[in-house]
């Protein structure tokens, strides 16, 4: 699909969007973007886990991780029949 910009000019706009949407799971913990869904950051505690290699126990470090949540019509025009 054609858009009409240039590709450096597209990479620079993907790029900023993506910042901008990174900036603000950071700062709010929550992106909202209308029609597509929402971005929420959330933090996963210390548990204890095995390494697969070895079987022996380990423990994972809790951590953030970004869960992300299609809205209703995503889903809708993802899955509509053409």
């Amino acid at each position: 699909m054609q858009i009409g910009f240039s590709k450096k000019i597209s990479e620079t706009l993907l790029e900023d969007i993506f910042e901008l949407i990174i900036k603000n799971i950071i700062k709010h913990k929550k992106v909202k973007i209308a029609k597509f869904g929402t971005f929420t950051l959330r933090n996963k505690k210390e548990r204890a886990g095995r390494n697969p290699k070895t079987k022996e126990p380990a423990i994972i470090a809790s951590r953030n991780v970004i869960l992300f949540k299609a809205s209703k019509e995503f889903k809708e025009y993802i899955n509509k029949n053409d």
